[in-house]
């Protein structure tokens, strides 16, 4: 199975377990409620997954070595892998290059080299062949030190074999230089201010598009109410007569 068809069929998978839940418990059960929090909450966590994964993350550390693997693309684990053209999608294997590094508390860093191209996530790299030649530059042994600050997106995982992208290589003086995220912080300002606007907008088209709607509707509903209470007085008003009137009859006698 392909990485694509992989997680085309879990994501189906999860939207019938969704429509067999909502199908079992009925709106305002307690079951319903526990749901609609553990959904919510699901998608929080993606969410803050997705960004941790796309946004660029800074180590210091310090450059050991750098080698070419081939890889496998053919797998489920084909989505922590760049795709920079069509054609990279085609592929079932291809050499990656690898960057391998030591922070300065001693702990092992492997990162990818590969470019992102026009895809996702846009970081429109093109530059792996550079990147390579600074990394290799950067060099250095624990005797002699030189730190850099390596910009990556992705996660390490040893258990799917994924690797962060690295993006850019620079040099610092020394382990302990503060990094200072601003475009992680800008970015999250710009998201809460959308997400603000978009709030206020919302808010705006219901007051003055759904809400009248619905009072009309209303307003309406309760009238067809109304008529139906009239009528429903009515017919039981005529079966009251007409059942008087066979009434009268039951008490004349026979001649």
């Amino acid at each position: 199975m392909s990485g694509y068809t992989f997680w085309i069929v879990l994501i189906g998978i999860i939207a019938v377990a969704i429509a067999v839940l909502l199908f079992v418990y009925p709106r305002g059960s307690r079951g319903r409620r526990v749901f609609n929090w553990s959904w919510r909450i699901a998608l929080l966590l993606v969410v803050a997954g997705f960004l941790h994964y796309t946004l660029p993350q800074h180590d210091i550390v310090r450059i050991v070595g750098t080698y070419q693997e081939r890889q496998d693309l053919s797998d489920w684990t084909r989505i922590f892998w760049a795709n920079p053209d069509d054609q990279s999608t085609g592929l079932i294997n291809r050499d990656v290059q690898f960057i391998q590094a030591v922070t300065s508390n001693g702990k092992e860093r492997v990162y990818r080299n590969e470019d992102t191209g026009w895809s996702w996530p846009p970081y429109f790299k093109f530059d792996t062949a550079n990147l390579l030649a600074r990394a290799q530059d950067m060099i250095s042994t624990s005797e002699a030190p030189k730190w850099a600050v390596v910009t990556h997106y992705g996660w390490r995982n040893i258990y799917f074999s994924s690797f962060p992208n690295a993006v850019a290589i620079k040099p610092v003086a020394g382990p302990d230089v503060a990094i200072i995220p601003w475009f992680n912080i800008v970015f999250f300002i710009v998201l809460a201010l959308i997400l603000f606007m978009i709030r206020r907008m919302w808010l705006q088209f219901r007051e003055r598009s759904i809400d009248p709607v619905l009072d009309d509707a209303g307003e309406v509903w309760d009238g067809v109410e109304e008529r139906a209470g009239m009528a429903a007085d009515e017919v039981r008003g005529v079966w009251g007569r007409l059942r008087a009137w066979l009434l009268t009859w039951r008490g004349r006698p026979r001649s």
